[in-house]
């Protein structure tokens, strides 16, 4: 099988790797650069729990083969915040208790993320519909929902 040189940009790191045609991003991510915290659920794109931020837009990881990921700026859960200082939505997160099991959180925060870099002060209609496309099984959303709207009224 054909290698393709696949120089991209993954949570403000240059990475130059070679991968084969059929390799999704996800896999790329998980495998190949060690980034656990980008989850694979359904596989078919239908559950959204793979999400990250690709040149800013949300995409599922698992629907994008790496080599489209060429020359694109990829932001996963790692990349925002760190230990010693959590990201204004990773914060509001935990002061919500917004996370159960806590699978689908890594997506639900860059979904978050994704709709306050565009929209600062969503309704909670938006933010319902930011993350419609992240199924969590646990929390029901409310307590997701609030953590966003923390977080929208603390970024301001």
């Amino acid at each position: 099988m054909a290698k393709h040189l696949l120089k991209f940009t993954v949570n403000d790191k240059d990475h130059a790797l070679a991968v084969e045609s059929h390799e999704r991003l996800l896999d790329v991510l998980r495998d190949r650069l060690g980034l656990k915290g980008t989850k694979e659920g359904c596989s078919t794109g239908d559950c959204g729990i793979c999400a990250v931020l690709m040149d800013g837009r949300l995409v599922n990881s698992c629907l994008v083969l790496a080599i489209q990921a060429r020359n694109k700026k990829i932001l996963t859960i790692e990349g925002i915040g760190t230990a010693d200082n959590l990201h204004p939505i990773q914060r509001a997160f935990i002061k919500w208790n917004a996370s159960q099991c806590g699978f689908c959180i890594p997506a639900m925060i860059l979904a978050a993320k994704d709709l306050l870099d565009k929209n600062p002060s969503p309704s909670e209609d938006q933010i319902k519909q930011a993350i419609s496309g992240i199924l969590c099984r646990c929390t029901g959303y409310v307590k997701i929902v609030e953590a966003v709207k923390t977080a929208a009224q603390e970024m301001k």
